[in-house]
């Protein structure tokens, strides 16, 4: 690593992405889908469980996309990203602890608590991703963006690795039964979030705020004002504008997959031990494969290395459409964990280049909103399609249209020409 990076500063803040991985992995990807199928709504069909859970992360998203760039301009003017950070940290955390005490067949609470924690969690990557400017010069942001994925890739998956051991072996901890393993794993998620959170929070300095003169209700007029602002000037910013758009589109197909992938297998009937053992090998190939995808983008520049990701899942979705047995889902799992935390990774840092420092969090609040804005459409798309066709498969080949989208508009982003951050055309 780079003389002029602070390690700690650096390490502290790719933490993050170990933290909250584990509700990424744990709760998003893996138990709660197959929990909500199996345990909260069991009263509802296939298709309607489908929905509910698609209808679910998109109210989280829509919700993100509505606060994100407000409170992410509140943030550049006062400087309070680690108030925010610490704020979304903990709302996400307590509300996946309370996952906990939710009783069978309540899949109204279950998705109330769930809705909450993702606002939680999306809300402190926000956050997160705006501090990476604090931590790493231009030439570098490949790279500790690679890390905190990377960090997040081992971190979710050794914790992903235990609570999969819970659920198999219960009685080797004292559990009454595989129910009471699993319910656990939504506690011990909430302590290791909050646990390794706090490196960032001690060692992560924050920028000076864009002016000294606002704090409280007068920093919230300022930020709405600044905020209102950018959206008028947006257009002069095109390679952002741009890349934003790109990004809406081809994100939403990988956050969809994430986020479905489960829910997409137990509709097909595949065994529910074979598809958390597939999402657990995702995590441990995504952990080298995100630190040579920083290679890539250092070698052959961000955009390629994302469109070579784009390319894999575009394949991927077509696989996924006629996959009939367990070990192709295994396989579809490799192939995912070889680009996931790279075209994240890569998006991250390359629009880092783009946008101007002392607007990073209002900047990355726009960059999480059009983030999240997708994942609003693409679980909604997926449970209106298994609703109207009966089939699970077609709604995910309508994901297809999304990653294509995505990588023509990505192709006009010129990045070679934009030699500072701070450019506006």
């Amino acid at each position: 690593m780079h003389e002029s990076l602070n390690r700690k500063r650096v390490f502290s803040w790719a933490l993050y992405d170990w933290a909250n991985s584990a509700y990424a992995t744990v709760v998003m990807a893996g138990f709660f889908p197959l929990f909500f199928k199996q345990y909260w709504a069991t009263s509802l069909t296939s298709q309607e469980s489908t929905y509910q859970l698609g209808l679910a992360n998109s109210i989280a998203s829509l919700i993100i996309v509505l606060i994100a760039p407000v409170v992410g301009s509140i943030a550049d003017q006062a400087g309070y990203r680690k108030r925010f950070l610490l704020f979304f940290t903990y709302l996400g955390l307590l509300a996946c602890a309370a996952l906990f005490v939710v009783a069978q067949g309540n899949w109204q609470l279950a998705i109330l608590f769930y809705i909450v924690a993702t606002i939680g969690f999306s809300g402190g990557v926000c956050f997160s991703d705006s501090l990476l400017l604090n931590v790493a010069n231009k030439n570098k942001l490949d790279m500790v963006s690679a890390l905190g994925y990377a960090l997040g890739y081992i971190g979710g998956g050794l914790i992903f690795a235990f609570c999969v051991w819970l659920a198999e072996s219960p009685e080797v901890f004292g559990l009454k039964d595989s129910t009471a393993a699993v319910r656990l794993s939504f506690l011990l998620v909430a302590v290791w979030w909050a646990v390794f959170s706090v490196p960032v929070f001690l060692y992560v300095k924050e920028l000076a705020p864009i002016s000294t003169k606002h704090s409280g209700l007068s920093s919230m007029v300022a930020g709405i004002s600044q905020l209102l602002e950018t959206f008028k000037n947006i257009s002069r910013y095109k390679k952002v504008t741009t890349f934003l758009l790109a990004y809406w589109l081809y994100i939403d197909g990988v956050d969809t997959i994430v986020r479905m992938a489960v829910d997409y297998g137990l509709a097909l009937n595949l065994d529910s031990k074979d598809l958390i053992l597939a999402l657990l090998l995702t995590q441990f190939i995504g952990f080298p494969a995100a630190i040579v995808f920083g290679r890539i983008g250092e070698r052959i520049g961000p955009k390629a290395g994302i469109q070579i990701a784009l390319g894999v899942y575009i394949f991927v979705v077509f696989w996924a459409y006629q996959l009939e047995n367990s070990w192709e889902f295994y396989m579809l799992a490799v192939m995912i964990g070889l680009v996931q935390g790279g075209i994240q990774s890569l998006s991250r840092s390359l629009y880092a280049r783009l946008i101007p420092v002392e607007q990073c969090a209002e900047f990355f609040g726009f960059y999480n909103m059009l983030g999240k804005f997708a994942a609003v459409i693409g679980p909604v798309m997926i449970g209106w399609v298994t609703v109207l066709t009966g089939s699970h498969r077609s709604a995910m080949l309508s994901i297809l249209l999304l990653f294509i989208a995505g990588w023509i508009l990505l192709r006009r982003v010129d990045i070679e020409s934009t030699p500072e951050s701070k450019e506006v055309l």
